[in-house]
């Protein structure tokens, strides 16, 4: 959907997408194979605004708008689905501290993450807790000048890797009877525990359980006023589910292309399999998904542009691009074959992890009732 980008936007484009072919499509496999991530490339890839791209230029950012940060995860994803993962989970909390931070708090942890010196998560769910935000259980008690924290934390993108979680706990101070407060927890903190998970999708990005036993927090560790969580993390939501929804176009760009090519030079039969009706039939289809899911997820990244809530577009554009993803995924699998299910062909890639982008951020299920309550002005959420 080129027609929507400037001439600038197009240079970025075609700049990006010829960095990461040359330099980090090669390293893709290795890692896959380690469940390791190459984090020395986020460095490399910050010159394109991939670090700090969404937060103003006076905190060290490029205050790109929503569409160029779109098509900036579209290229992620076309490249490797954990890459576009972990710049989006960096991005959180580098804007989470340029929005809610104090001086001190950006010099502590803001310009070293867009420096690429700390590694960060983002601790939300639970093991009880998934979509519902505002039921999470771990507790932030006040003690004077600091707090104590106990909980536990799953699923959490990076945890291993973590220098700093980014942690939202249920508050209880004075001023504050229960409301969700956001904190910073340093790695190494007396009690606070994490462990891997593994897991079917996006191998390389470290997601772990965290797990707070009496941890200590200074009170200087809190982010932004005491209750404050809950409308601040749904306030990111629909930017959230625009960027998997562009990273997921870029995946099913990809499964297309191999495919394409694939249906060219893969003969059978003496004729390329391109020639067949049936495959030239999964092509088409794959196409009007990926068109499909590129136009709804611009779409609504362009909304955004215009100061626009846009709740049901971007739940839309998440919905559908994630699920045409995963479908588009399917269907190159069936036209590679055999091929496709061969551990360290990308389509074996590509198909475990557009089957994951269907969760975060809320569930296509979540999405659908979204949008629902949005075109009908009912609500199905309780």
């Amino acid at each position: 959907m080129s027609i929507m980008l400037d001439d600038e936007q197009q240079l970025l484009r075609d700049n990006v997408r010829k960095y990461l072919r040359e330099n980090v499509a090669s390293l893709v496999d290795r890692h896959e194979e380690e469940q390791s991530f190459p984090f020395e490339i986020l460095g490399d890839l910050a010159q394109f605004g991939y670090l700090g791209g969404r937060i103003p230029e006076a905190d060290g950012g490029f205050d790109l708008p929503n569409v160029t940060w779109g098509l900036l995860m579209e290229e992620a994803g076309y490249c490797w689905g954990s890459l576009r993962t972990l710049l989006n989970i960096t991005n959180g909390t580098i804007q989470k501290l340029s929005s809610t931070g104090t001086p001190e708090q950006k010099e502590r942890w803001l310009k070293p993450l867009l420096a690429n010196q700390l590694k960060c998560c983002t601790g939300l769910s639970e093991p009880q807790i998934g979509s519902n935000v505002a039921g999470i259980q771990t507790r932030a008690d006040f003690k004077g000048d600091h707090y104590v924290l106990n909980g536990s934390k799953l699923w959490i993108t990076n945890a291993t890797n973590a220098d700093i979680c980014v942690i939202v706990a249920r508050t209880f101070s004075p001023e504050c009877d229960g409301k969700l407060s956001t904190f910073v927890v340093e790695a190494g903190s007396k009690g606070f525990s994490r462990r891997a998970v593994k897991k079917m999708t996006l191998r390389c990005t470290g997601t772990g359980a965290l797990e707070f036993d009496n941890v200590v927090v200074p009170a200087g560790n809190r982010l932004g006023a005491e209750g404050s969580a809950l409308s601040g993390t749904l306030a990111g939501l629909n930017t959230a589910r625009v960027n998997i929804a562009m990273g997921a176009v870029g995946q099913a760009q990809a499964a297309l292309d191999l495919s394409i090519d694939y249906a060219k030079t893969r003969k059978q039969f003496g004729k390329p399999i391109g020639a067949f009706q049936l495959i030239q039939k999964h092509i088409v289809d794959m196409t009007i998904r990926v068109k499909a899911a590129r136009a709804l997820s611009y779409s609504a990244a362009a909304l955004l542009d215009q100061g626009l809530e846009a709740r049901e577009d971007c739940s839309i554009a998440k919905l559908y691009a994630t699920q045409a993803a995963f479908e588009v995924a399917d269907m190159a699998l069936q036209v590679h074959g055999g091929l496709g299910y061969a551990v360290g062909y990308p389509i074996e890639r590509i198909f475990r992890d557009t089957r994951g982008g269907m969760i975060p951020e809320g569930t296509s299920e979540i999405q659908t009732l979204i949008a629902g309550r949005e075109i009908l002005g009912i609500s199905a959420i309780a």
